[in-house]
């Protein structure tokens, strides 16, 4: 048999060629109702002014247009294709790129880096309200009903590479008191309540002149004694460094207690996939999305470890990005907060918030750790409660909360007049003292208003869709597109990984809706046994 392989790194040398056939267009070969082609069209139809301003107006052309490199890699995104490598190798043998690239040259792994971080960063978000406006103007969205969930996905931070707000506030301490000791031995002067940067480097300044006035030489190796001038100076430099450093951690900690080296955003927090059960900390963001009519309306990056803090600067982007106000705002038992609820009523916004006590409330556990709260009366002439021994809770003062955002929460504070020799005590009150309880009069005004919204009709349904809408989008992105950790780093670079991963998840959306006849569809119907 003759053999005519050729082992080399050109394999169109092998001497076997195809002919080629006509039509040579890539748009033949792609079928009419494929998600690409509605892509191509939706995305066409956006202003791209603002990410044309983030290039030079001097300099040369870019090989590829602004345009096509972001249709491509938003396609790339809704395919779960996120490396820029994979986008570069699809481009070459994808015929769907090829097709969003219209001729255009392939773009390399390094091109479609850059362009993700340094120039779609700036105008990514601008980009997804266009298309959602977009939806609007086709009647596909109404901003009525908005869906609110979080979740947490790891940051591309090294392992062990945090740094600890407690344990650096412990170091500093120490190095203050050490710093203290070395200032007042070399120049013993008054100085301040805290030892700065700057007395340490003018005593080091004060400290070279004297050890040149001296003519005292630094030495270094094996056998060589230092001076006490030289050992000082020293110790000096290692404390100004140390002292810069813990400086520059309080800068990156802002109001957080944790961040990670590798990714300074990034804030080690609890993750659901604790298979150890350790209560492993990584370094991840807390994503949010807003949903409705199943697209991703909204995205917000935040660092805070729970949800209740969010909800606000995630509204408050909303109404700027579409200068619009969503009538009903639907979320999980993790944003009911007195601040959340004062907001929502100030904006005119619904809240469909489930209490965080809801299903512990329909437990009889409930029922028996709460027997003597509920069986209280409240006496409104004596402001004071009635217990069930005929005792009285009398109002002794309020005390006032004051949150981190600045908002005030106030409770009134009842205290008993005497439990002694009380049938109930242990039971109803293990302490030593009288029996306490605080009330805060605006709180349950809130939650029993948010209470009678989700138990009505109208609030079951849209209960029942925040769970299909909201969290089946987390699902889709988590394990439907793969999509578990960032590749980038910095907040605003994770920011517009999320921004693609939407705009990516819409055009899928978009495409399934219109292949089932569905447009127009805002909420799924539920059945009565969904409701009860």
């Amino acid at each position: 048999m003759k053999n005519l392989l050729k082992l080399q790194s050109e394999y169109n040398k092998n001497g076997s060629y195809i002919q080629l056939c006509l039509p040579i267009e890539t748009e033949t070969f792609i079928p009419v109702n494929n998600s690409v082609r509605l892509l191509d069209q939706v995305l066409e139809e956006l202003d791209y002014s603002c990410l044309y301003r983030c290039y030079s107006s001097s300099g040369r052309k870019s090989a590829i247009s602004p345009k096509s490199l972001f249709k491509i890699i938003v396609y790339a995104y809704s395919q779960g294709i996120y490396s820029s490598r994979k986008i570069e190798e699809a481009c070459h043998i994808n015929l769907a790129f090829r097709y969003l690239l219209h001729g255009e040259k392939v773009p390399d792994h390094n091109t479609i880096s850059r362009f993700r971080r340094d120039r779609l960063s700036s105008c990514a978000e601008e980009l997804l309200s266009q298309f959602i406006l977009l939806l609007y103007e086709h009647q596909e969205l109404s901003f009525k009903n908005v869906f609110i969930d979080g979740t947490k996905i790891e940051a591309n931070a090294n392992k062990y590479t945090f740094v600890w707000k407690k344990a650096t506030e412990k170091f500093e301490a120490r190095l203050q008191v050490k710093a203290r000791a070395l200032l007042n031995r070399i120049a013993p002067k008054e100085h301040g309540n805290r030892i700065t940067i700057e007395d340490m480097q003018t005593t080091l300044e004060l400290l070279n002149k004297q050890m040149q006035e001296k003519g005292v030489v630094c030495v270094y190796g094996k056998g060589k004694r230092k001076t006490q001038e030289q050992r000082d100076k020293e110790e000096l430099e290692n404390c100004l460094k140390r002292q810069s450093k813990y400086q520059q951690y309080h800068q990156l900690f802002g109001n957080r207690n944790s961040f990670s080296k590798t990714d300074p955003d990034a804030t080690f927090m609890h993750m659901k996939d604790d298979h150890m059960r350790n209560s492993q900390l990584k370094p991840a963001y807390n994503v949010q999305l807003a949903v409705e009519s199943e697209y991703i309306v909204g995205v917000n990056i935040s660092q805070e470890r729970s949800d209740q803090r969010t909800l606000i600067p995630f509204l408050n982007q909303l109404e700027k990005n579409y200068l619009r106000r969503y009538s009903n705002c639907v979320c999980d038992a993790g944003y009911e907060s007195e601040e959340n609820y004062h907001y929502l009523k100030i904006k005119n916004v619904q809240p469909y918030i489930k209490p965080s006590n809801y299903e512990y409330s329909k437990t009889r556990k409930f029922q028996r750790d709460m027997e003597f709260r509920l069986s209280m009366e409240y006496l409104a002439e004596q402001d004071a409660y009635r217990c069930k021994n005929q005792r009285l809770l009398t109002y002794r003062y309020t005390r006032t909360r004051k949150h981190a955002s600045g908002y005030e929460s106030r409770s009134k504070v009842y205290i008993c007049e005497d439990c002694s020799n009380c049938p109930y005590l242990g039971t109803c009150y293990k302490g030593k003292y009288a029996k306490q309880i605080q009330v805060s009069e605006q709180f349950d005004q809130y939650r029993k208003q948010s209470l009678e919204n989700i138990t009505s009709e109208e609030g079951i349904r849209l209960r029942v869709n925040r769970s299909i809408q909201a969290e089946g989008a987390f699902g889709i992105l988590k394990w439907d597109f793969r999509f578990q950790r960032f590749l980038t780093r910095g907040k605003k670079n994770v920011k517009t990984e999320c921004i693609l991963l939407a705009l990516g998840f819409n055009v899928n959306k978009l495409h399934h809706r219109i292949q089932k006849n569905r447009l127009g569809q805002s909420l799924f119907p539920i059945e009565q046994k969904e409701a009860s």
